[in-house]
């Protein structure tokens, strides 16, 4: 058994491994429709979620098992007083996987302490997000065809952007990035940028920030440039952006997918 808590926990070579899973799995859906026959994957998310839930959801079910949403832990034993380590041991009694999204950073890592059955970090506070990061590492890989050798400027709030905390943690930790700078001006780094990663302001942990992608920052990207973002977006990234080749945002959240569904084949 092995959970996947951290970003850290994966090395350069096991990334690759999950990138040749996840194109075995979109190019040959048939091999996998049942691969998960029988198994039940518990969605445990105590903050909003979109994407990470249902990209869960539908993987769990393209592989041939099924799944127990719990999306409003108010209406559980929580609202009882119930800890998260009680909550845990309940809910994998009854699950073969945990996705579990809390608003605290470090929770994931204690439910993995107690778990009798692999628990998957989808978001802990403002802490990591690590299978956001592995979508985003084959966006990048898909579009460039390496991980190397890239400039990559973050934009948005990074103190909280949890998305951004395991991206960047991925590629300082296996030398893929040599340093980071921090800048209040994007535009003078975007000329040369591979990719432009955008997030939005994190109001629910007390951002105020302002920021916003405008047609002078798009004039000065260059064409072979790609434009991703975690979602979901506010003002930050204009919809107008959206027919730009340069867009990869929608096309990120099919690599979620497809990434999701290699994850749970290597953690069964």
């Amino acid at each position: 058994m092995r959970h996947l808590i951290s970003i850290k926990d994966l090395l350069p070579d096991e990334l690759m491994s999950l990138i040749d899973i996840s194109d075995d799995i979109e190019t040959k859906p048939q091999k996998y429709r049942s691969i998960m026959g029988g198994k039940v994957l518990t969605n445990l998310f105590y903050e909003p979620s979109t994407r990470t839930s249902s990209s869960f959801h539908s993987a769990m079910l393209r592989l041939g098992g099924s799944v127990i949403q719990i999306n409003e832990v108010q209406y559980s034993s929580v609202s009882k007083g119930e800890n998260l380590q009680d909550t845990i041991l309940t809910i994998g009694s009854y699950s073969d996987f945990i996705v579990l999204r809390s608003q605290y950073e470090g929770d994931a890592k204690i439910a993995s302490e107690v778990s009798q059955v692999p628990v998957i970090n989808a978001g802990d506070g403002a802490g990591e997000h690590p299978t956001q990061a592995l979508l985003d590492l084959r966006t990048i890989y898909k579009n460039k065809e390496t991980l190397e050798g890239l400039k990559i400027v973050f934009v948005g709030d990074i103190a909280n952007g949890r998305t951004v905390h395991s991206l960047g943690t991925y590629l300082e930790n296996n030398n893929q990035c040599h340093y980071f700078e921090t800048y209040e001006d994007m535009t003078a780094e975007l000329s040369d940028a591979d990719v432009l990663y955008m997030t939005r302001v994190q109001t629910e942990r007390g951002s105020t920030e302002s920021y916003e992608l405008t047609r002078d920052h798009v004039d000065v990207l260059s064409d072979k440039c790609i434009v991703m973002h975690p979602f979901p977006r506010n003002d930050e990234l204009p919809r107008w952006f959206d027919s730009d080749p340069r867009a990869k945002y929608i096309e990120q959240m099919k690599h979620g997918l497809f990434m999701r569904m290699a994850i749970l084949t290597s953690l069964d």
